[in-house]
């Protein structure tokens, strides 16, 4: 017992001890996470500046079923041309409550959007029938950098074989009942890099916009630049905020395509205001035959194992780390070049003209910013209890098909947000549905 209470004041000293500012550290009881995102899918008409036709068709697919309005999360994984908006707020004082926040009317969507909590998920109840594995090998090969020509020492190839087993599958539980299946492997791929987890998912206490009551798209032009007030049971009455034009949607990213895909493929981009890297990755996968697949992945990094997992908001912090190592392209690049026929088994697979189509995705990421009221003093002897946060994030991203040059078609559609004009049209609902596999 002696030893215990001596252990106590000896922790108690060395807290005591420790500089002011270590001891100010401290996570206020209401946080507010504010993503924004525009993306450019090339080719595509804006969803943001579209009524009906395709553009219902779009959201229904993005929604599923016949939803037709946009849920949170929107803006990490944007996959339509348009701007997109997410809200999480998470309240300690009062865990989950309804919420609302006053926004400028810049942002073109009302007075104020209303946050609500996610609706519990329900499993799916019954089991599917026993079935067997099949056998499946799946051949990866990965290329990196910009260039005309493949760099020495690429690619790197690896090849998966997965052996079937019976199996009996439980819809609450995937991996339940899983017997006798193995996987073989050989060769070796890149230690792959990724970026830290910081996304505000959906989960229990946090509040959310947009959502099943209030899902709206944001219209092309909106800006959130200006004065925010959160309002709500158990809100502290100070949270009213001004979002700068820093921290603002940001300009889209106008990603160019040329050549062919047995050519070296030329991207080219003007630069976008606020983004402080870039990088760029592309995979094609064909099926060789009914069992066996080739899936070929690059990416713009100098080093391997840059992947779509890299596509994501990024801190300050890492941005700088993975420029000075080279994984990003920096703020002043407006050029890469894909290696020369890397992706050049895309355009056909044993005369199979129906092959999905390879894609491209590009990201500018943008500033990361941070509103703490009261903020913190300069002198770190004075107390300092925080009563809210406010986290900003923003991107620019684009998509585009592997050698296949949609730049015009998509610029007819993007003055002042209006859909294409008809002669641009033919084909490009098919198009998505190939995308959309329906």
């Amino acid at each position: 017992m002696q030893r215990r209470h001596a252990l106590f004041l000896a922790l108690t000293a060395t807290l005591a001890a420790l500089p002011a500012a270590s001891q100010q550290a401290k996570t206020p009881p209401t946080n507010l996470y504010i993503d924004v995102a525009t993306h450019n899918a090339v080719g595509m008409p804006d969803m943001g500046g579209m009524m009906g036709g395709l553009g219902g068709f779009m959201a229904r697919h993005m929604g599923g079923g016949g939803a037709t309005k946009p849920t949170y999360p929107t803006a990490r994984n944007a996959g339509m041309s348009g701007q997109f908006l997410d809200i999480a707020l998470h309240n300690a004082l009062q865990p989950g409550a309804r919420a609302q926040d006053l926004v400028p009317d810049g942002l073109r969507l009302g007075k104020s959007l209303t946050l609500i909590p996610t609706e519990p998920s329900t499993p799916t109840k019954g089991d599917s029938p026993d079935g067997k594995v099949p056998d499946v090998e799946v051949k990866i090969s990965e290329y990196w950098g910009c260039g005309d020509t493949v760099r020495p020492g690429q690619p790197k190839v690896a090849t998966f074989k997965v052996k079937g087993g019976n199996r009996g599958i439980d819809a609450r539980n995937p991996m339940a009942g899983m017997q006798g299946i193995g996987l073989e492997s050989s060769g070796s791929l890149s230690k792959g890099l990724y970026a830290p987890d910081r996304d505000i998912d959906l989960k229990p206490g946090y509040v959310y916009w947009p959502n099943r009551e209030d899902g709206k798209q944001v219209p092309t032009g909106a800006r959130l630049a200006g004065e925010h007030r959160i309002v709500g049971n158990g809100i502290p009455d100070s949270m009213r905020f001004a979002v700068e034009d820093s921290a603002d949607f940001m300009p889209k990213l106008a990603l160019r395509t040329q050549g062919g895909l047995a050519d070296a493929i030329g991207l080219d981009w003007p630069t976008v205001e606020r983004a402080r890297a870039y990088l760029i990755t592309g995979a094609h996968m064909q099926m060789l035959n009914e069992h066996s697949f080739a899936l070929t992945v690059w990416s713009s990094a100098d080093v391997p194992g840059a992947g779509s997992e890299l596509h994501a908001y990024l801190g300050s912090g890492q941005i700088d780390r993975w420029l000075k190592q080279k994984i990003l392209l920096p703020a002043t690049a407006t050029h890469c070049t894909i290696p020369k026929g890397i992706f050049a088994g895309a355009s056909s697979v044993q005369g199979q003209s129906q092959a999905m189509p390879g894609m491209l995705a590009m990201t500018a990421y943008g500033p990361e910013r941070w509103i703490t009221y009261p903020p913190k003093p300069a002198d770190p002897k004075q107390p300092w209890t925080p009563e809210w946060s406010v986290r900003l994030r923003a991107k620019s991203g684009a998509t585009a098909i592997l050698g296949v040059d949609l730049t015009s078609a998509g610029q007819a559609g993007e003055r002042n947000g209006a859909p294409q004009p008809a002669q641009s049209k033919p084909s490009m609902k098919g198009l998505l549905k190939g995308l959309l596999g329906h």
